[in-house]
């Protein structure tokens, strides 16, 4: 234990609780050492030489001496595949069944005595020691999979395929060619089901064109381009406010996004124990002349040894990755707008005091989240009555006055006797519990605690039954904290014991497997009891941690992300990365978590955070305030100006999160989402594209007036001054403290409000002999109404811009349904 930890802990958690989470962190401790065996000795396995292969549809089976690998292509082009009978199903990630194989796909006979799969879209390459390689039609190779090594523990029996003579085998050849991942891996696929079981641990290396740039693993605070490094997964509360360089966070995914010039494709291990990727980006040229390819190395403790990998271009890449873990969930229009939370209101006078000072000031307000302190003593689904007296009629009001109140959930249950909540769990058994069948305790805001097993379907559906207290408390939907899950500690792991059994679906296992996935599952239980609740309407929903797959469930946050300029710069990176993961509704807390910011730090955030899909400040009780007024006038004026532009655009985030939910494509993407073998624009980490049609460059330093601005290809406009430049390319442009540099697409129509809040287009003017265009779909309110997709083009005709409809039946420019102002000419 250090002791300057205890100290700190005494000092954030009081001098009881710290004392009870030093009791609880020992308590952990010990069930551990008692219920996991230690590391013994283990026998290292390759899968050996090509023994055979036997078709089936989509791809085959490949048999080697001591494994067997099942390779199966989709219809759509994806590529699974599995050592030692791993099949894609059970898996959290998943939205339903696997996608139906290819029937023309065809196992046939490669050279130098491997296998390969030929479909329309792919070909999948198997050595005859094991390598995959994954190619394009033409044969251009995208990635490479060397054969896998696994280290299985002696006497816990043979797995598929396994040499029970064990030592030095002819499958362990390592010539470069067919060479394995090495020694040094911490990986596994282990047997699920038997908890305390030591699981088999595995590595994969990867080797991907030297030019590759890899993005993704979740929530990296040091992305979006994630450089050579080693990136944990196991999902984190890093127990204070971070940095870039803190790593890692609160959502981990086992999901890279590759982006070379041969081409773009996703790589899902779909495995949720505690692993490690470790990253090197290639070198072209290296070495006599030679390229060193990019490597990729995954490393788990445990779990099935399972791929998938979609190919194409970034839109076909995330739409691949949305039909296969399912589509993002869509929120309300009313949470696209401005957003307001804070650790301390303390009291409804508070709350109404806030909410006069936005209409007091003219400044745009949608939402108020209330945070743990309006609870009974931090227990969840309690209110807090001499505080909050009469919360149904505050949210009554409030809502009157066009705002919503949003309620934060934590998943630790006191363990109090009497309280109605925590004898619920025990009359459902839905609590986590030890190996012995002793309920797991750990130590969160509101003292000892009980966890539900979200993993357990019962206990799902309990816990979504106790949100109809929070929808009569006047709660429009819920943001979950604290569900990586948290149990405060001094040392070791902030989380349950690792060998704290749970359900998994009823398959049985430990926290080992379900800790990653936790925030996915209590997600879920969250979603499905709204959803049974009000059926009427959509569930609005975000959570701090989560997994491959949550975006069905809703969005996420940036989590208590420092208060400084790298954390300003972390606030992009997690929101671009997490986009590439296939979760498009995310943002930070605008001004940090913590601390004070400056005036011009706390604007700058403004100004990025009003471009961002969740537009939220929020901070912590002792940090300073995060109303735009408490900066004084000048900032006040900038602020209330990046407002008025997003509730401008608010039809254009409406549109941008519909076509999230039917493409997988996420609002915010790198500028190099449309042309992605611009290698520039792939090392560009400062600047994004919001949808199709805006390129938005914040101003990340301090003190910055002016800054440089990379161009995709085409023609751009600088929607302040009009300008327009042409791309690739880099320019420099004005960044005063009034605002950050927006640029809209030539040809781009763009949804916006109108006069009395009607909807209106916006044209940017195209060049002469190009067209332009863009997609509307209006706000069918928040119910589960179908949106219909209006199309527009533009063109140049004899120095006039016209605006056209394209329907089925054609195009249309009289008698458009909205009002046109065209911009640029």
């Amino acid at each position: 234990m250090d002791g300057r930890e205890l100290v700190r802990s005494m000092k954030v958690l009081g001098s009881v609780q710290g004392l009870r989470a030093v009791r609880s962190a020992w308590r952990r401790h010990r069930i551990d050492a008692r219920a996991l065996p230690p590391r013994g000795a283990e026998r290292a396995r390759v899968p050996g030489p090509v023994v055979g292969a036997d078709p089936l549809p989509g791809g085959g089976t490949i048999r080697f001496a001591r494994s067997e690998l099942r390779v199966s292509v989709s219809a759509g082009g994806t590529v699974f595949w599995g050592w030692d009978g791993a099949g894609p199903l059970p898996s959290y990630a998943l939205a339903g069944d696997p996608p139906e194989a290819d029937p023309r796909a065809v196992l046939e006979p490669d050279t130098d005595g491997g296998w390969r799969v030929v479909s329309e879209r792919v070909t999948v390459a198997v050595s005859r020691h094991g390598a995959v390689e994954v190619r394009t039609p033409g044969g251009v190779v995208l990635r490479r999979d060397l054969p896998p090594r696994w280290w299985e523990p002696v006497g816990d029996g043979e797995s598929r395929g396994g040499d029970p003579r064990g030592g030095k085998t002819p499958g362990d050849h390592r010539a470069r060619d067919e060479g394995t991942a090495g020694d040094h891996g911490t990986s596994g696929g282990g047997t699920p089901g038997r908890a305390g079981r030591r699981a088999a641990r595995w590595v994969q290396r990867s080797e991907v064109p030297a030019d590759a740039r890899f993005f993704g693993l979740g929530g990296r605070a040091s992305g979006p381009r994630l450089r050579d490094g080693s990136y944990r997964l196991w999902n984190t509360d890093p127990s204070a406010a971070f940095s870039p360089g803190d790593d890692p966070l609160y959502i981990t995914m086992p999901v890279q996004l590759v982006v070379a010039d041969a081409g773009t494709h996703l790589a899902f291990h779909d495995n949720s124990w505690d692993g490690r990727v470790i990253l090197s980006e290639g070198e072209e040229g290296a070495g006599s002349g030679h390229d060193r390819p990019g490597t990729s190395e995954v490393r788990m403790e445990g779990g099935p040894l399972r791929c998938w990998v979609i190919v194409g271009t970034p839109a076909r890449v995330l739409h691949g990755w949305a039909a296969l873990t399912g589509a993002p969930a869509l929120p309300p229009s009313w949470a696209l707008g401005p957003q307001h939370a804070r650790w301390g209101f303390g009291s409804e006078r508070e709350v109404r005091r806030i909410v006069d000072g936005y209409r007091d000031r003219d400044l745009p307000l949608s939402v108020l989240h209330l945070d743990i302190d309006h609870y009974d003593g931090h227990r969840v689904f309690t209110v807090d009555r001499e505080r909050f007296p009469d919360l149904p009629g505050l949210a009554e009001e409030l809502r009157e006055r066009g705002v919503r109140l949003v309620s934060i959930v934590d998943p630790a249950v006191k363990a109090e006797p009497g309280s109605p909540v925590y004898e619920g769990g025990r009359a459902a058994g839905a609590f986590v519990r030890d190996d012995r069948g002793d309920e797991v305790r750990g130590v969160v805001w509101p003292g000892e605690c009980a966890y539900p097993d979200f993993t357990d379907p019962k206990a799902r559906k309990w816990w979504g039954g106790l949100y109809e207290e929070r929808l009569k408390q006047g709660f429009s939907g819920v943001w979950h904290d604290m569900n990586e899950p948290v149990s405060f500690a001094p040392f070791g792991d902030r989380t349950l014991p690792r060998s704290a059994r749970h359900r998994l679906e009823g398959r049985g296992g430990d926290h080992r497997e379900a800790h990653n996935v936790y925030g996915l599952a209590m997600a879920r239980a969250g979603y499905e009891g709204l959803r049974a609740l009000r059926p009427e309407e959509r569930p609005f929903l975000f959570s701090r941690s989560g997994w491959a797959g949550m975006q069905r469930y809703g969005g996420t946050w940036s989590g208590d992300v420092a208060t400084g300029w790298p954390g300003l710069r972390a606030s992009l990176s997690l929101v671009l990365g997490l986009g590439l993961c296939g979760v498009p509704y995310s943002g930070p807390d605008v001004g940090g978590f913590d601390g004070d910011p400056s005036p011009e730090l706390f604007l700058r955030w403004y100004q990025l955070g009003a471009w961002l899909p969740l537009f939220r400040t929020h901070a912590a009780f002792d940090a300073g305030r995060r109303e735009p007024w408490e900066f004084g006038p000048e900032v006040l004026e900038h602020a209330r100006a990046a407002l008025r532009e997003r509730e401008r655009l608010r039809p254009y985030f409406v549109t941008l999160s519909r076509l999230a939910r039917m493409t997988g494509a996420p609002y915010v993407r790198p500028v190099w989402w449309g042309t992605p073998e611009d290698r520039a624009l792939r090392d560009c980490e400062d600047a994004f594209l919001l949808g199709d049609s805006l390129l938005v460059a914040p101003v990340l330093s301090q003190g910055t007036d002016r800054r440089a601005v990379r161009l995709p290809r085409g023609w751009w406009y600088d929607t302040a001054t009009g300008r327009a430049y042409e791309g690739p390319g880099q320019v420099l442009l004005d960044a005063p403290l009034s605002r950050v540099p927006v640029l809209a697409r030539a040809g781009a129509v763009i949804p916006v409000r109108g006069e009395a809040d009607g909807l209106a287009l916006e044209v940017w003017a195209p060049v002469a002999g190009r067209t332009g265009g863009g997609l509307v779909v209006r706000d069918a309110g928040d119910g589960w109404e179908q949106a219909e997709i209006e199309r527009y083009q533009s063109r140049l005709v004899d120095g006039r811009v016209v605006v056209e409809r394209v329907t089925d039946e054609g195009v249309e420019e009289a008698g458009l349904p909205v009002r046109v102002r065209v911009r640029g000419v």
